[in-house]
């Protein structure tokens, strides 16, 4: 993440902005890698597309990556900052509030149906202002709450002991180290380690190691780095062990979930 500062600002952009009779607008963005959108907000909901290319959303303590062909939903006054780690096409939906398809306050990485994408290229090519723009975006606030949601979320804690520990992994997701070594190095037990993670972050040690080793394989392997590659970057001891936990996390193998569909 780039250190220079950042300015909280709300957003109104009242010629883009959803209504109920215009439930949904679509704004088309091509940005360069390392490009970013300072942090804001705004009063209706978003539903960004990564048609190619990464990115990573920053929501107050917690990340999340959003790999080619997934969309990450950010509620309405939520504030966020955009990060592109590769070059990426996006397609941003603003979702009236009034008409969000989402409950509560939490951003979510989720799978891109067919339907979604065809609906999304619909609304594209749809006149302003006329009644299929309007119908177009009511079946999409209604194919929304099927879609698939991905565990690409990176959590970091309030504890500094813990803190130190976790922004050490993010830096350094192949590190060997054991809690009890850990525990050495940050001042605290690891017992006192093991409540924090389950306090602050509702998993343990290892669970959220893997939630940073994922994260930080969806651009290694959108960039199609060989899996063997991905693996002894991130600590595993085959190629074979990552798939499996990659399988056992997304249902899918790595060659399946980043597969390219057209658009």
């Amino acid at each position: 993440m780039p250190n220079t500062p950042i300015t909280h600002t709300r957003t109104n952009l009242p010629d883009r902005a959803p209504s109920p009779a215009r439930p949904v607008r679509v704004v088309a963005r091509d940005l360069r890698a390392s490009e970013l959108l300072a942090a804001h907000s705004h009063p209706w909901g978003q539903l960004t597309i990564t048609l190619d290319g990464v990115v990573r959303v920053t929501v107050g303590n917690s990340s999340w990556i959003v790999p080619p062909q997934r969309a990450i939903w950010i509620p309405p006054d939520v504030q966020h900052e955009v990060t592109t780690l590769e070059k990426a096409r996006l397609r941003a939906l603003y979702v009236d509030a009034s008409l969000s398809p989402f409950h509560g306050d939490q951003c979510e990485v989720l799978e891109v149906s067919p339907l979604l994408r065809e609906l999304v290229v619909a609304l594209v090519q749809a006149h302003a202002g006329t009644p299929r723009e309007s119908m177009i975006g009511m079946l999409i606030l209604d194919e929304l709450p099927h879609l698939g949601t991905l565990p690409i979320r990176v959590a970091l804690p309030e504890d500094k002991r813990l803190k130190m520990l976790c922004e050490a992994l993010i830096a350094e997701p192949a590190s060997p180290l054991t809690l009890d070594e850990w525990a050495g190095r940050v001042g605290a037990s690891a017992r006192t380690l093991a409540r924090l993670f389950e306090r602050e972050l509702g998993m343990n040690f290892v669970q959220w190691r893997q939630q940073v080793r994922l994260a930080h394989a969806a651009p290694m392997l959108a960039r199609g780095m060989p899996l063997s590659h991905v693996a002894t970057e991130l600590g595993y001891t085959s190629q074979s062990a990552f798939s499996a936990m990659f399988k056992k996390t997304f249902g899918k193998s790595p060659s399946a979930f980043f597969a390219r569909a057209t658009e």
